[in-house]
């Protein structure tokens, strides 16, 4: 990947593996904005972002994300303001219009700014693209079930059950819609094992890898 053209950068995680917050910092470090599938959804909610809706932008403008961000930011709107807390986890089953919409969204970002993408089959959905970054940040499960404890205040074998029912439906998600595993190495460029690991040091050693 080079740093000084446009890039995505995409990182998939296990739930208490702190990819999320790696991602984010990764973001901050690099200048660029940081995407995952609360502010996607958000997006869609607030701005209703059907595909039928993302077609007509599409059909007025070749670039209509930059209009887009253009007049959310007039009116107030910015996508921090949609970060979620550490550790929130969407009950909502996805659909295939909602898989297609997002899908738009993220090409649309990505061809008008350089990002870091969590989730969201990002490895698949940016495959193509010609500067890309897939990494795939996880941890042992212990390591998993402290941090999830620790972020949520909830007991270990709670901490458990959230992890098993989260891996499952990531699971889900990336075979129906990439016909591959979200665990497959052969997806990512970097795989990383937060164990013994701080997220600043996991960040430093992304930077470490593009040439920073």
């Amino acid at each position: 990947m080079n740093k000084n053209e446009k890039f995505v950068i995409t990182i998939n995680r296990e739930l208490g593996s702190g990819g999320r917050t790696v991602g984010r910092k990764l973001a901050e470090k690099l200048g660029v904005e940081y995407f995952d599938k609360a502010l996607i959804q958000a997006l869609e909610q607030k701005y209703h972002l059907t595909v039928e809706e993302i077609e007509k932008l599409k059909g007025r403008q070749q670039g209509w994300w930059a209009d887009f961000k253009r007049k959310m930011s007039g009116s107030g709107s910015s996508s921090n303001y949609f970060i979620p807390v550490e550790g929130a986890e969407p009950e909502e089953l996805d659909t295939d219009e909602m898989f297609r919409a997002e899908t738009e969204i993220l090409k649309a970002i990505a061809l008008d700014e350089s990002c870091v993408i969590a989730g969201r089959s990002g490895f698949y959905v940016f495959r193509n693209h010609p500067n890309h970054l897939h990494i795939l940040v996880q941890a042992s499960m212990p390591f998993r079930i402290a941090r999830v404890v620790r972020k949520q205040g909830i007991s270990e074998d709670e901490a458990l059950k959230i992890i098993e029912k989260v891996d499952k439906m990531r699971e889900n998600y990336v075979k129906k819609y990439t016909k591959s595993s979200r665990y497959d190495t052969r997806n990512y460029d970097l795989v990383i094992s937060a164990d013994g690991k701080t997220e600043d040091e996991i960040v430093a050693l992304i930077m470490q890898y593009i040439g920073e």
